[in-house]
């Protein structure tokens, strides 16, 4: 049920979608059809990480599992696709930076993933020798925690240092943590970033975008950054300088970097909605 309305459930919706479909119903629903605030009984599912929002999902996810795992083929269903994903035949898509070309990879043996690269004259040969950048796996067993991939910000145009993006168990929360592509280890020193829905870019090495949660009033409604500073290296985060703003009811706002052809150009956006954005060139000091 959403909203007072039957919504019909899916065998193979995980419970997570369930819930925004019932949310996304309820803000298309015209005004009379919609129940003021106060007498919604969902209301309490706004509170996505909230112990009863939570033990609601996990009850449902237990109860699509079950009837999917009942399922004729199912099992046979899971094994192949096991096979497909775990398979050494996948294209290992790749990014190249500098004179590297780099790729996420995982399979059976590498359940998180690595992080890895070669040269063009190995990538073209059929069996190509990769060189482990972060082993995502034995960072998690030594740090103890369950690190997913979220991405890398990589310095151009030296492309020896980069920002790593990582996911305690795949929230949209990020921890943001400098590494060192040359010796292939995270600086301690470095720009690191507590937990929280962050977006970062390089300005130089010495400077970055950041916009991330500064504490209250900080970020837009939809729990996203809503200012964007610029930080110097050797500096607290809290004294960088801020440049952009958003508005709270935006969906978010950040400010990033393109490089094209020896031209930099810095760029702010605001997502007013999910669907459109405002967007602004940094130029002769302003935007």
């Amino acid at each position: 049920m959403c909203a007072g309305k039957r919504v019909p459930v899916s065998l193979i919706a995980p419970a997570f979608l369930i819930a925004t479909a019932c949310m996304s119903m309820a803000s298309q629903a015209q005004v009379a059809d919609t129940p003021a605030p106060d007498k919604d009984p969902y209301l309490w599912l706004e509170n996505i990480a909230g112990a009863r929002a939570l033990n609601w999902v996990h009850t449902q996810n237990a109860i699509t599992t079950h009837k999917l795992e009942a399922l004729d083929g199912f099992a046979a269903l899971r094994q192949r696709l096991r096979g497909i994903l775990d398979s050494d035949r996948k294209i290992p898509y790749v990014t190249k930076y500098g004179d590297y070309f780099y790729n996420f990879w995982r399979d059976a043996r590498h359940v998180r993933g690595v992080w890895r690269r070669t040269t063009l004259a190995e990538y073209r040969k059929k069996e190509p020798r990769w060189e482990t950048v972060l082993d995502l796996d034995a960072l998690a067993r030594r740090q103890g925690k369950n690190w997913i991939w979220k991405g890398a910000v990589v310095l151009y145009p030296s492309y020896d240092r980069a920002l790593l993006q990582l996911s305690r168990g795949g929230a949209d929360a990020v921890v943001i943590r400098e590494f060192d592509l040359l010796k292939k280890r995270f600086l301690r020193d470095g720009f690191n970033i507590p937990e929280a829905k962050t977006n970062v870019a390089w300005l130089d090495k010495d400077h970055i975008y950041v916009g991330t949660n500064y504490g209250p009033g900080t970020l837009t409604d939809s729990g996203y950054a809503r200012i964007s500073k610029l930080w110097r290296r050797g500096t607290e985060l809290a004294q960088a300088k801020t440049v952009f703003q958003g508005l709270s009811t935006d969906v978010a706002a950040e400010v990033y970097v393109v490089n094209d052809h020896g031209q930099q150009y810095v760029i702010a956006e605001r997502a007013p909605t999910f669907f459109t954005s405002l967007v602004w060139l940094h130029k002769g000091g302003r935007w």
